[in-house]
């Protein structure tokens, strides 16, 4: 009878015993006041039980009374489930807030949601809540400025190490990272500091570098002495994100500033140029911490920039960060120029999952036209042209 409350089944129709006992017939036929029955079972309709329980004053609440007054209290199964998802559905409350006007949040929120995720590192809406409202003051602040991962959870969540690699909110925050930052799958460490840096976190100040070749500096500090060096030679050089705690110096405004997708730019324009190169900056795929602090530095300082990638899905996904982040413009990067490459054979057939263009309309949609993707190394002679004329693509104007 409890098992049927606990459902919230009514306590009514016909109840049988097999292969009851002869002492448990007896016991049946002397509680309902009725003659002993042959036979191996013994059928009781529960209305009886509950109207004699009644009548006879052993308990005036009758038979579903006495099932809480013989094994205490029951709970309606169908109503805590309901209690309980109601509870989890407001510890998620805060992180629906915060993402509520961040489109390229939606998808990873609802994940956590539909996988059980916080359900399984939090155990009760209680601590899940008050584990997604400290999510949510993270997600507010990201992106943020290339800063060490201590020092922002300490600024944000008042302890350096709140955000330490044991801790279920990093594992939290490492998945919201990724959505952010537009990182695609992957493993190991290097993986990892790229899905921080992809928002500004930094697990260290050496293992996040870009890649220059030529950057006109001045040598008032010892990367902008090095710099100066390697540029006479026309050598290429990585940069440490703790060389730009400085950032290096333009001696003067208004130099123009390449941006590469691929280091194989980097190495056909020394290779080739030499010093003659004008200046280039490589991002190498889904931009560090070190390149952002780099190329910020430098438009702060009146360069403009210019951005080039690959004519594929991957390449529209890191245009679309760079010219989100960052006041560049396009550089032989637009549907007119993918239809010359195209045109002349170049590119291998376009794969993977499609995105729209962000700086041009036209430029994804001819994509899918054409159907094949061209890399860098496809337009090389067009790019390292405009090194040497840093006014030779007719898109390289300043937004």
């Amino acid at each position: 009878m409890r098992r049927r409350l606990e459902r919230g089944e009514p306590i009514s129709g016909t109840v049988t015993l097999s292969a009851a006992t002869a002492e448990q017939r007896d016991a049946m036929a002397r509680l309902l006041g009725r003659r002993p029955r042959g036979g191996a079972t013994v059928s009781v309709r529960l209305e009886d039980v509950d109207a004699l329980l009644r009548r006879s004053g052993a308990h005036p609440g009758g038979l579903a009374d006495g099932v809480v007054a013989l094994t205490g209290p029951v709970h309606n199964r169908a109503e805590v489930a309901a209690a309980a998802e109601a509870a989890w559905s407001r510890a998620f409350g805060p992180l629906h807030t915060a993402v509520a006007d961040r489109p390229e949040l939606h998808e990873w929120a609802r994940g956590l949601r539909e996988t059980g995720a916080v359900r399984r590192v939090a155990r009760d809406p209680d601590t899940a809540r008050e584990l997604l409202t400290r999510l949510a003051a993270v997600l507010a602040a990201l992106p943020t400025e290339p800063e060490p991962v201590g020092r922002f959870a300490e600024r944000i969540l008042g302890s350096a190490h709140a955000l330490d690699t044991d801790r279920p909110l990093t594992g939290l925050v490492f998945g919201a990272a990724r959505a952010l930052g537009a990182v695609g799958e992957g493993a190991g460490a290097p993986w990892r500091r790229e899905v921080w840096a992809s928002v500004g976190l930094v697990r260290d100040e050496l293992s996040s570098t870009v890649l220059v070749l030529n950057l006109p500096t001045a040598t008032g500090t010892p990367t902008g002495r090095v710099l100066a060096e390697l540029r006479e030679a026309g050598e290429p050089v990585v940069l440490t994100l703790r060389q730009l705690r400085q950032p290096p110096q333009l001696p003067a405004s208004g130099a123009t500033v390449s941006i590469c997708e691929n280091p194989v730019v980097v190495a056909e324009a020394a290779e080739r140029l030499g010093p003659a190169a004008g200046p280039l900056v490589c991002v190498g795929g889904q931009p560090g911490v070190a390149v952002m602090t780099l190329l910020r530095s430098l438009a702060g300082q009146g360069a403009g920039l210019r951005y080039h990638g690959d004519f594929d899905w991957g390449g529209l996904r890191i245009g679309n960060l760079v010219f989100g982040r960052l006041p560049a413009v396009p550089w032989r990067f637009d549907a007119d120029a993918y239809r010359r490459a195209a045109a002349l054979g170049e590119g291998r057939p376009l794969a993977g999952e499609p995105t729209t263009c962000g700086w041009d309309t036209d430029l994804d949609a001819a994509m899918r036209q054409v159907g094949r993707a061209v890399e860098e190394e496809g337009v090389l002679d067009d790019l390292l042209h405009d090194l040497v004329d840093p006014a030779g693509s007719a898109t390289a104007t300043r937004r």
